[in-house]
């Protein structure tokens, strides 16, 4: 197999709600804010060729759907679909990806299945080859979201994908595509049923999605504003970090705008953290 970080398009959110009730004396020692309060963020999706024969895109990204009030009120930088362009550089297009895998459908998640915005063109999907995989309990919430998080979903996406013919509804462990070359497992921290993909078995890589977004929230009491059920998703970071710990896994973060790929280390007061960090997967043997 080979291994692709690929840039999707990034955000500047407030560095407040991306870290919860850590005080800012704190956690802009970790991404230093700008004017507004907003920190960096990437939108980082991971592409792997050889899965079964397969080309499989773990998460779009943000993309460029919004129109351009919405872009600038969500913190979106570029205009342009960032991630296409990024495909194009690692040498494909989005017609090649065989499947999309999708840890929960909140749009910095799954917005880049999406065209870039167009004046007056209804919204259309992307990856026209691809099965899109989404977890049950995610699918359920994006159809019918909490009023606490019905903003970060995209009213008319849900209807594009069951039309598509080609949505995989994953319960358990396994997908019918990807069969067990992909290990889910699951967290409700977050969002219900938030899927985590692990690729490779002992000594491979999974993909963090917002159970952990990036480095600094490794360490177990950094959770974000936006989580449900802060203390809920601490201990199943605990677990998590344990067993890719135990098992040599190594973490693929998304919204990290420096570090696409670390190993988990515990130092002897058992604090997470992480070592041999790469910024960048380029066409990386696994």
């Amino acid at each position: 197999m080979k291994l692709h970080s690929l840039l999707g398009n990034s955000q500047q959110l407030d560095g407040g709600a991306m870290f919860g009730n850590v005080p800012r004396g704190m956690w802009e020692k970790w991404i230093t804010p700008d004017a507004q309060n907003r920190i960096p963020l990437a939108c980082r999706c991971l592409l792997i060729e050889g899965i079964n024969d397969r080309k499989v895109l773990f998460e779009t990204g943000i993309g460029a759907f919004f129109e351009p009030k919405l872009r600038e009120r969500f913190g979106v930088v570029e205009s342009r679909h960032v991630l296409l362009d990024s495909l194009a550089q690692a040498g494909f297009s989005h017609e090649d990806i065989d499947a999309v895998v999708l840890s929960h459908l909140h749009f910095d998640h799954a917005g880049g299945l999406l065209a870039a915005w167009e004046e007056g063109a209804p919204p259309r999907l992307l990856f026209p080859n691809a099965r899109y995989l989404v977890s049950r309990e995610c699918w359920e919430r994006a159809l019918k979201p909490h009023p606490r998080d019905r903003a970060s979903f995209i009213a008319e996406l849900q209807g594009l994908l069951e039309a598509s013919g080609r949505l995989e509804i994953v319960d358990g462990e396994y997908s019918e595509t990807l069969g067990k070359a992909v290990r889910f497992s699951y967290s409700n921290g977050h969002t219900p049923g938030l899927m985590l993909a692990e690729i490779g078995g002992d000594g491979g890589v999974v993909f963090c999605a917002d159970l952990i977004p990036g480095r600094p929230w490794v360490h177990l009491p950094v959770t974000m504003g936006y989580d449900r059920y802060p203390e809920l998703l601490i201990d199943e970071k605990r677990r998590f970090l344990e067993d890719k710990l135990a098992r040599g896994v190594r973490l693929f973060f998304t919204h990290d705008a420096q570090c696409a790929m670390a190993d988990v280390v515990r130092d002897d007061k058992g604090k997470f953290g992480t070592t041999r960090e790469v910024a960048q997967l380029v066409a990386l043997e696994a």
